[in-house]
């Protein structure tokens, strides 16, 4: 197997292994059977053992004294946390973005997106969902790296791959929690007071804005546990949560 073609069944692996964990397709503290995985995925042990390691990384699998690996789980205090770092992260990002000034191109880039939230968001037209997913995504990923440092921008990716912790996390569930359209207007005011304090350079309000506006994937998490446990099959990682 050439060096493309390994590449591509470990970037197909990850994918589709990550997938098949954030949906609660294997049983907590069970070996997973890497030669049917393999079959299934129709590719070798090699990628497969790659995409492995890279979700112990992760934090999404664990490794077994006896050899291999089984899915991680998560108490709801754990999401807590992580749903907590990810905000103090996010929020050092805006602030030494702030402080050291942010790259024209990607806040020209900010600016287009926020107007087309602004947009997707108005009552004068019906909402356009997967935009406003594909848009928020695009806003953290460029928050992460307006402070020009690969390290922050790569723990914020780190953080945002455990389950629900991302800023997306319960984008998939949100359309069925009461009132989610104003969630969004509400989110997408926070986005522009996030990049105005930004722009004006007032690094401890950004800091805050950012570390509020990550909680709000905390109520949303409050709301699924203790009001509607049915969307736990519409929010990917939720069945890894041992309180679910």
């Amino acid at each position: 197997m050439n060096g493309p073609e390994r590449n591509t069944q470990f970037t197909r692996a990850l994918i589709e292994l990550r997938i098949l964990v954030l949906n609660g397709a294997f049983e907590s503290n069970v070996r997973l059977p890497e030669t049917a995985l393999a079959e299934r995925l129709g590719i070798s042990r090699t990628p497969l053992r790659q995409a492995m390691d890279r979700l112990v990384a992760e934090g999404l699998l664990e490794r077994i004294d006896t050899g291999g690996c089984r899915v991680a789980s998560f108490t709801v205090e754990d999401i807590f946390d992580a749903i907590e770092l990810r905000g103090v992260i996010e929020g050092t990002a805006a602030r030494l973005a702030a402080e050291r000034g942010m790259d024209e191109r990607a806040a020209k880039r900010c600016r287009a997106i926020l107007d087309e939230l602004d947009d997707i968001v108005s009552c004068n037209k019906a909402l356009d969902f997967k935009a406003y997913v594909r848009l928020n995504e695009e806003f953290h990923t460029l928050m992460a790296r307006l402070a020009g440092s690969p390290v922050i921008a790569r723990e914020v990716e780190r953080i945002s791959r455990l389950p629900l912790a991302s800023p997306s996390a319960f984008m998939q569930g949100q359309e069925l929690i009461p009132d989610f359209v104003e969630s969004l207007r509400r989110a997408q005011n926070q986005h522009r007071a996030i990049f105005e304090a930004i722009e004006a350079r007032e690094g401890a309000r950004a800091e805050a804005l950012m570390r509020e506006h990550a909680r709000l994937a905390r109520k949303n998490f409050e709301y699924v546990m203790t009001e509607n446990p049915s969307l736990a099959r519409s929010v990917p990682g939720l069945a890894l949560v041992a309180d679910a």
